[in-house]
């Protein structure tokens, strides 16, 4: 049988050794040379392999088998042998601390510039397991450690306060380490400094420096404590898994969206108009407490509704003319142009909204999606996903449990890679698939024929003529229709039976965005095309904004009352059904965001103060949705575990596409084609919104010349089409060459995947070649075991 390989690592010194310094796998020059002598060697025992033969006849041995045995009496390998395996990448994997601290000496000495100091470039690299060429004696390896570390502290001594702590930062080692290298770097600085007597100026500025040092990383660590609901989000995912995670990370992305949409409203609009509130038009109603519900009453002469704002130059003390006109400027003042702030505020407020969608996809898909970002995703959460900075025990548990999760997440999504599926049972799959189609898309048009229906019933009786409370009844048809529909819906899709949880996420997203759409569309053309054209006497963009608040609170207190006593009911009929509590429904409920998010972008002209009722929905829903009452007591983890890796990239898609464009285009309509009210807001006095930049430039063009620019740039920025295309093409520009990265990535990584194969192969063949040739050799004779 052949002898299995024994390494030794007392190696004889061999004339290329003599240099001290051991090749590395980076230096090409010496592996080509190592791989070269291997070559000659093997190549010159298969020239004297012959007479190596005759020569066993006549009883030579001696110091050529000697050359090649340990002196255990164990194989030995020649000096260019054990150069290529010690060089292999293999053996180089760890990297112990003295080759760490080794490293980062050679970077402070780049980094100071100084080429006194002594170099390390006599002194071998350390790798764990590797073999090496030299003696692994503890106590030289010590002493070697030992004389790097001291070196290492004298070259941070000499840097900046700033280039020291990054330094020390950025090196791989335990906190305990770092806390080390930082005291005695500290303390020799305090050494030199008791020698050369500081003056009083300098170690007053010292200690300041420490002090606002200090200060720094305390409120830095106050702000990442401050960060919302921090400590729930991390409870929420360690016990529900980053499926029901998605969901409230995308709750709280909505929640910055709307902060960033409110405050350019706040200050350029609702600020300015109630610090000079315009003159009541009629007398104040008393409030009754149904203005909650419907949003009229008292609420109707508020900064609320558009129709409260008016249309002449502010902080002027001259009265509106009875034309409706504006007032003229007097001389001296700073004219407000309230029409044309409400115009360009809400342009600028969409547009800032568009770009922070745009790049917040973008980032989203480079994560998600990032090549290679599943690879090793096992080793590296196992080994890798602790922090070793948690101290408290319950964060230690919450941390266990986030780990855990992880884990059964990644393992559920590798076990549904390997399961095969036959072509019957893909065929019976289809033919239900099919068919739970055909009966939700019946749903969905149910749903639409009965809306369009009733709002048509609604047009025939005067909004004038009606009591206050039956201006709820189409909100909450919608509303429950809403609510019915996703019931149905889930109910439907346990005859599908899904083999991956993700694709049956995606298919009641799917389904429940088709629904939202569908009802969306109606309303907008109930708006648009049918009370426009019924209210021209009136106000009827105080109406649509009324319309939209009603919708809003109804869906709110619908979602309040499916949160407290249909998802109780659920889980009570799941319970008699021996099936447990129900999942959470990541597809219902992320829809209902959307849903609302839609609402507040398409009634923002109508209601300005809409961005702040939905932030205060947004937090109550979070708030609601995550205490006892409902995630943590009607709801359960999922049975099969599954990664949502994907979801939020998702959710963001779904909220810049069919969501913000289709509210852009709506009001992209408003302000270019239908015709303002003549009896309220800002733009009265005009057949679009649209024209009141028109206006303003006319009136620019005769100040005179110092502000002829500002003309210039309204007609060919703005009037012209040009560059809304310009960025247009830009946005999807951007979209498309980050897919474009992605899949050069994507191609890249497989090349060095297929590369690092290779070599890995190539690598086997040199190891069992060299097994091989040994083989032969102790079958020749030429390596006899030494005996005892």
């Amino acid at each position: 049988m052949a002898r299995s390989l024994s390494f030794v690592l007392n190696v004889l010194d061999t004339p290329e050794d003599q240099g001290g310094q051991e090749p590395s796998p980076y230096d090409e020059s010496e592996m080509h040379d190592s791989f070269h002598q291997l070559i000659q060697e093997q190549s010159q025992w298969a020239a004297e392999e012959g007479l190596a033969r005759q020569q066993m006849g006549s009883g030579t041995s001696g110091s050529d088998h000697q050359a090649l045995l340990g002196p255990d009496g164990a194989l030995a390998h020649s000096a260019a042998t054990l150069r290529i395996l010690a060089s292999m990448p293999s053996r180089t994997i760890g990297r112990s601390r003295g080759a760490i601290i080794s490293q980062y000496y050679s970077r402070t000495v780049k980094l100071r510039r100084r080429a006194s100091r002594p170099q390390l470039g006599d002194l071998g690299r350390s790798a764990r397991p590797s073999l090496r060429l030299y003696d692994l004696e503890l106590d030289s390896m010590a002493l070697e450690e030992e004389e790097k570390r001291a070196l290492l502290v004298k070259e941070l001594q000499g840097l900046t306060a700033a280039q020291r702590d990054h330094t020390l930062r950025a090196m791989p080692l335990s906190l305990a380490e770092k806390r080390c290298l930082r005291e005695e770097t500290r303390t020799a600085r305090g050494r030199q400094g008791h020698r050369g007597l500081l003056p009083c100026c300098s170690r007053l500025r010292y200690a300041c420096v420490l002090a606002l040092h200090d200060l720094g990383l305390g409120l830095l660590s106050a702000l990442h404590a401050l960060t919302p609901w921090r400590y729930a989000l991390k409870r929420i995912g360690g016990q529900f898994g980053s499926s029901a995670l998605s969901y409230f990370l995308f709750l709280k992305t909505l929640l910055a969206f709307n902060v960033l949409l409110l405050l350019p409203l706040l200050a350029f609009i609702v600020g300015v108009q109630a610090a000079f509130p315009p003159a009541p038009l009629r007398s104040v109603p008393a409030f009754t407490g149904l203005e909650l519900l419907t949003g009229g009453g008292r609420f109707i002469d508020t900064a609320m509704y558009y129709g409260y704002y008016s249309n002449t130059t502010l902080n002027q003390p001259c009265a509106a003319p009875l034309d409706g006109g504006p007032c003229t400027p007097e001389a001296g003042g700073l004219p407000y142009n309230m029409p044309l702030a409400y115009l360009f505020t809400m342009g600028a407020a969409f547009f800032i909204t568009c770009i922070t969608l745009v790049y917040s996809m973008s980032h989203s898909f480079g994560e998600s999606y990032r090549v290679g970002s599943t690879s090793g995703a096992h080793a590296i959460t196992t080994f890798c996903s602790w922090d070793h900075k948690v101290t408290q025990k319950w964060a230690s548990r919450l941390q266990h449990d986030n780990i855990r999760t992880r884990l059964k997440e990644l393992l559920a999504e590798w076990r549904l890679r390997r399961a095969p599926q036959s072509l019957c049972g893909w065929l019976q799959q289809a033919a239900v698939l099919g068919l739970v189609w055909l009966l939700c898309l019946g749903i969905t048009l149910g749903s639409t024929v009965a809306i369009y229906a009733f709002s048509e019933f609604m047009i025939q009786s005067p909004v004038s003529t009606e009591p206050e409370g039956a201006l709820l009844a189409l909100p909450l048809v919608v509303c429950l229709l809403n609510l019915v529909a996703p019931y149905l819906y889930r109910c439907l899709a346990a005859l599908e039976q899904y083999d991956s949880p993700v694709l049956e996420v995606y298919v009641a997203i799917c389904r429940n965005l088709i629904l939202k759409m569908v009802i969306l569309g109606i309303l907008c053309y109930h708006w648009l095309g049918r009370r426009v054209g019924a209210l021209k006497d009136q106000c009827w963009e105080n109406f649509v904004g009324q319309e939209l608040y009603r919708l809003m609170v109804m869906d709110f207190i619908f979602a309040l009352l499916d949160t407290l006593f249909g998802e109780l009911v659920w889980r009570l009929i799941s319970e008699k059904l021996r099936r447990g509590k129900p999942e959470f429904d990541i597809a219902r409920n992320v829809l209902e965001l959307i849903y609302g998010q839609t609402l507040t972008w398409l009634g923002v002209v109508f209601s300005p103060l809409l961005p702040a009722m939905q932030i205060i929905k947004l937090m109550l829903l979070f708030y609601v949705k995550k205490v006892k009452v409902s995630l943590m007591a009607n709801c359960q983890a999922p049975r099969r575990p599954w990664l949502a890796r994907r979801m939020g990239t998702v959710f963001i898609s779904l909220l810049c596409f069919p969501c913000f464009l289709g509210a852009a285009v709506f009001l992209c309509y408003v302000v270019w084609q239908v015709k303002p009210s003549s009896l309220c807001g800002p733009f009265r006095t005009l057949d679009t919104m649209y024209e009141a930049g028109k206006v303003w430039a006319r009136r620019l063009e005769k100040a005179g010349p110092r502000v002829s620019w500002l003309p210039w740039i309204h007609r060919h920025l703005l009037e012209n089409t040009f560059p809304i295309y310009l960025v247009s093409a830009l946005l999807l520009a951007v979209i498309y060459l980050n897919i474009q990265v992605v899949k050069g990535q994507r191609k890249v990584i497989c090349l060095l995947k297929e590369q690092i194969s290779n070599e890995g192969d190539d690598k086997i063949f040199l190891i069992n070649k060299l097994h091989s040739v040994y083989e032969r050799k102790e079958r020749a004779g030429l390596v006899e075991p030494r005996r005892p």
